[in-house]
C-alpha cells in the first residue's frame, strides 16, 4: 500500500530544502535543524519523520545531489500527532493589582486560536496550576503561544507571553520547559517564568516499528479544523464522580466587630460555591449542601475559605483549610472539623465521594437510548421497584444536538463560528466549534444524570472569537417535565434574558427517563443553588417587569376580596344566598380534613377546565400582557417617554414598599405601646376574646361573626362596608408617622407664640 517518492536536497548541506516538484515542502533552516538534531548523515539506514512525513535517507550514485526518500500512504493526509501539555506553575510573575499581587491564568494558542484556558489562581505571584490536557496537531512547523493574564472584573491585564516551536520537541519523551515571559510593550525586564511539561507522540493507530501513519477515519483533512478539539473537549468535560459537601457550622470564631456578614467559599478546580451570608456570631449555623463534579484530570484538593464582608469593603479572609479527595473512601461520608488557625475557630463540614456514570458525549450513530439493551437497562434502573435505592439519582437525560439554522452573523465575513453549551443545573457540557457557517451541524449526543426533575435544560449558542469572550447568538430553555420522548423539535432561539425571540433556531431530540418516587421526594428538599452567581445589575426593564408582576398579583388578590365582599353586600341575591348556606354548613360541620379536601377540589376544578379547553395553560410573558413594557414599543418611545415610564415605575414601587412597611410597623407599634390608648384597647379586646374562646367554642364565635356580616346589609341597607381589623390598624401610626408627630410636638412645645 506504500510507494517510494524521491525528494532532492539541492546544494548539499549548505542550502538544504526539500521540494516535491515546484512545491517547497520544508524550509532549509528547518532541514538543517532536523539534520543536526537527529544526526541523519550518520544514521543513513534509519527512517525519520519531518513535518508529518516519513523520510528515509539514501545515497544515489547516479545523481550529483543527495536524495531523500519518503514513504507515503496513497491518498493519505500528513501524519497526525498528539501534543500533551502539563501546566505546572508560575514563578515570580509580575504585579498587576493594586494590592501588590495578581490573579494569573494562562491561555494556549495554536494556529491563531485559543484551545485551552487554565483556572485562575487568586492573589498569587507563584501560582500552581497542575493541569494536563491534550490536542491533536498536524503541522509541527508552527509555534505554540503561551500567554499569561491577570483576571480583573473589567479587562484582563497582560502579564507576558512565550512561544515554543513544536518541531524542537523530542518525540515520546517528556520535555521539561521553563519559559521566560516577555512583553515588547512593557519596560519590565523580568516578568517571571512558567514551568510546564510537553510531550509529542503519534496518534492512535501509528505503527511505531515501520513509522507509517494511517489517517484517522473520524476526521478528514478538510474537516479537521472543525473537529480538532472534539476529543480534547470530550475528555476534559466528562466527570467521573460527584463530591457531596454539607456545610454544617463554624465554632468559636473570634468577633472583632459585630457588623458584616460571614460566608464560606469552596473551590475545586474551576468550580466554586459560595454559601449563604450569615450574620457575625461566634457559632454560625449554615446547614446547606451542594455537589461538585470531580473530573478525571481535575485537582484532588478541595479548598475551603471562611470570609467576612462588610458593606463595600473588600472581602477579608478569616481562615483557610484543604481536603485531599484522593484520601476519602468512596461512598463513605467523612466528617471534617478543621482548625482555621491559632485562636481563629473551627469549620465543620461533611464530604462524600460517589461514582457517577450518567454523563457521556457520543456521535449520533451511538446514542445510548437508541440501543434497545441500553434503554432497557435505564428503564430498569429507574423503575418503581427500585425507587428507594440511591434517592439522589432521579433520572437520565439524553440530548441529541443536531443542527442550527439561520444564525446571526457575528464575524465581519458574514459568517459565525458557532458552538453549543448545554447546562442542567450546575452541570455543563459543550459541543465542538463548526467554523464559518450560519447553519452548523453538530450531530452529537449528550447525556446528563438528572438530580432534580424540576431543573431546566438551557442550550446556548455562542460564536467563538479567539482570545475574546464568545459572542452570544441565541438561547433555549426547556423544562425537563415538558420533554416528550425522542421527538425531534426545532426550537426558536431567544435573547439572553429569554424575554424575546432572537434570529435562528436549533434542532434537538430530547429523551428523559426518571423515577417518579425519587422525583417526588426530591421536590420537598432544598433546590440546588448556582455555584457562583453574578452580582445583580440594575435594569429598568427588569424593574418595570417585576413591578408589573406584583401589580398583577395584587389585582388578583383584590379581585378575590371584592368577590367575597360582593357576597356580603348581596349584589346578587342568588350568589349571596348560596354563599351564606355554604358558610353556615361548613362552619357547623367543620373538621380539619375539610381544608386539604377543599384544596383537592380546587386543583381538580382547574385541571378539568384546562382539559376541556375553557382555560388556556399557555404562558404569557408580562411584556405580551402589557405592551408598554415590550422592547419594540420601548424603541419607538422618545427619551422623555422613557424617563416618565421609569418615574412611574419607581413611584409605584415606592408606594408599594410604603404600604408593606407601614402595615408591619403598625402591628409592631400596637404591641409597643406607641399610642397607649390603642394598645390599651387592643389589650382589652384580647382579654375579652380569650374569655369568650375559653367558654364558647370557636365554631360558634365564627358562626355569629359570619351571620352578622351576611345580614348587616339586610338589617341596614345603607350601611358602609368595613373591616374592623384594618380599620383599627389605620389608627396606629407607622414609624415614619410617629417620628413626624414627635418632631411636630417638640417644635410646638418650643414655640413661645403657641403658648
Amino acid at each position: 500500500s506504500c510507494e517510494m517518492q524521491t525528494f532532492c536536497l539541492h546544494g548539499g548541506q549548505r542550502n538544504l530544502e526539500i521540494k516535491w516538484g515546484d512545491q517547497q515542502l520544508i524550509k532549509s533552516s528547518q532541514v538543517k535543524a532536523w539534520f543536526a538534531k537527529y544526526n541523519i548523515l550518520n544514521n543513513l539506514d534509519q527512517t525519520f519523520h519531518i513535518a508529518g512525513y516519513t523520510f528515509q535517507y539514501c545515497n544515489d550514485t547516479n545523481q550529483s545531489n543527495e536524495t531523500l526518500s519518503v514513504l507515503e500512504n496513497i491518498r493519505d493526509t500528513p501524519r497526525s500527532f498528539l501534543l500533551t501539555i502539563s501546566l505546572k506553575e508560575g514563578r515570580n510573575l509580575v504585579i498587576r493589582d493594586r494590592c501588590g499581587t495578581s490573579d494569573p491564568y494562562v491561555k494556549f494558542k495554536l494556529d491563531g486560536k485559543t484551545f485551552y484556558k487554565s483556572k485562575v489562581v487568586y492573589k498569587n505571584l507563584n501560582p500552581i496550576w497542575n493541569e494536563t490536557f491534550s490536542i491533536p496537531v498536524k503541522d509541527l512547523s508552527q509555534k505554540l503561544h503561551i500567554k499569561v493574564y491577570d483576571r480583573d472584573l473589567t479587562t484582563d491585564d497582560f502579564m507576558g507571553s512565550a512561544s515554543v516551536l513544536l518541531s524542537d520537541l523530542d518525540f515520546d519523551k517528556a520535555n521539561e520547559l521553563s519559559l521566560s515571559l516577555d512583553d515588547p510593550n512593557s519596560l519590565e525586564e523580568d516578568m517571571g517564568t512558567v514551568l510546564l511539561n510537553m510531550s509529542l507522540s503519534h496518534r492512535d493507530g501509528d505503527n511505531k516499528r515501520s513509522h507509517v501513519w494511517q489517517a484517522p477515519l473520524l476526521c478528514s483533512a478538510g474537516s479537521f479544523q472543525s473537529c480538532r478539539l472534539a476529543e480534547t473537549l470530550k475528555k476534559s468535560q466528562l466527570w467521573t464522580s460527584l463530591v457531596f459537601v454539607t456545610l454544617v457550622e463554624a465554632q468559636q470564631l473570634p468577633l472583632d466587630c459585630l457588623g458584616g456578614q460571614l460566608f464560606v467559599r469552596f473551590r475545586l478546580g474551576e468550580q466554586r460555591y459560595k454559601s449563604k451570608n450569615h450574620c457575625k456570631v461566634a457559632n454560625p449555623q449554615w446547614r446547606e449542601s451542594f455537589t461538585f463534579n470531580h473530573f478525571l484530570d481535575s485537582p484532588e484538593i478541595l479548598d475551603v475559605e471562611l470570609l467576612s464582608k462588610e458593606g463595600r469593603r473588600p472581602e477579608e479572609c478569616l481562615g483557610t483549610c484543604e481536603v485531599n479527595l484522593s484520601k476519602i473512601p468512596v461512598d463513605q461520608r467523612q466528617l471534617f472539623t478543621h482548625t482555621l488557625g491559632q485562636g481563629r475557630g473551627r469549620l465543620v463540614f461533611l464530604v462524600t465521594l460517589t461514582p457517577c456514570s450518567g454523563v457521556s458525549i457520543s456521535d449520533l450513530c451511538a446514542a445510548p437510548l437508541d440501543e434497545p439493551q441500553e434503554r432497557q437497562i435505564q428503564l430498569e434502573k429507574y423503575s418503581l421497584k427500585r425507587s428507594l435505592k440511591n434517592l439522589k439519582d432521579v433520572g437520565y437525560l439524553q440530548i441529541k444536538v443536531l443542527k442550527a439554522t439561520d444564525l446571526i452573523a457575528a464575524d465581519l465575513n458574514g459568517k459565525s463560528d458557532p458552538f453549543c453549551v448545554l447546562e442542567l443545573g450546575n452541570d455543563r457540557l459543550q459541543t465542538h466549534t463548526v467554523y464559518k457557517t450560519l447553519n452548523p451541524e453538530w450531530n452529537k449526543v449528550f447525556t446528563f444524570p438528572v438530580k432534580d426533575i424540576h431543573d431546566v435544560l438551557v442550550v446556548t449558542i455562542f460564536d467563538e472569537d479567539g482570545d475574546k469572550a464568545p459572542d452570544f447568538l441565541g438561547k433555549v430553555a426547556i423544562p425537563l417535565l415538558s420533554i416528550r420522548r425522542g421527538h425531534q423539535t426545532a426550537f426558536p432561539l431567544k435573547k439572553e434574558d429569554l424575554g424575546g425571540l432572537s434570529k435562528g433556531s436549533i434542532t434537538l431530540a430530547l429523551d428523559v427517563i426518571f423515577n417518579p418516587v425519587r422525583a417526588s421526594i426530591r421536590t420537598f428538599q432544598p433546590r440546588e443553588r448556582r455555584f457562583m452567581e453574578d452580582n445583580p445589575k440594575f435594569s429598568k426593564k427588569a424593574l418595570a417587569r417585576n413591578v408589573l408582576r406584583v401589580q398583577t398579583l395584587c389585582r388578583a388578590i383584590m379581585s378575590t376580596l371584592q368577590y367575597i365582599k360582593s357576597c356580603f353586600q348581596w349584589e346578587s341575591v342568588q350568589r349571596s344566598l348560596l354563599a351564606f348556606l355554604v358558610f353556615v354548613v361548613t362552619v357547623w360541620y367543620w373538621e380539619f380534613y375539610m381544608l386539604p379536601f377543599f384544596l383537592v377540589l380546587l386543583i381538580s376544578r382547574n385541571y378539568f377546565q384546562i382539559r376541556s379547553g375553557r382555560v388556556s395553560q399557555d404562558q404569557v410573558s408580562p411584556e405580551q400582557r402589557h405592551p408598554c413594557f415590550s422592547h419594540s414599543e420601548s424603541e419607538r418611545r422618545g427619551l422623555m417617554d422613557k424617563i416618565h415610564m421609569v418615574q412611574e415605575t419607581i413611584i409605584t414601587l415606592q408606594n408599594l414598599l410604603e404600604e408593606i412597611a407601614s402595615f408591619g410597623e403598625r402591628i409592631k407599634n400596637t404591641f409597643n405601646w406607641s399610642v397607649p390608648f390603642l394598645s390599651s384597647l387592643a389589650f382589652l379586646i384580647f382579654v375579652i376574646f380569650t374569655v369568650l374562646t375559653y367558654y364558647i367554642p370557636l365554631r360558634y364565635i365564627i358562626l355569629i361573626w359570619g351571620i352578622n356580616k351576611f345580614t348587616k346589609k339586610l338589617r341596614n341597607p345603607y350601611s358602609i362596608a368595613n373591616n374592623e381589623v384594618l380599620d383599627f390598624l389605620t389608627r396606629v401610626p407607622s414609624d415614619v408617622q410617629k417620628v413626624s408627630s414627635a418632631g411636630s410636638a417638640d417644635q410646638e412645645a418650643q414655640n413661645p407664640r403657641a403658648r
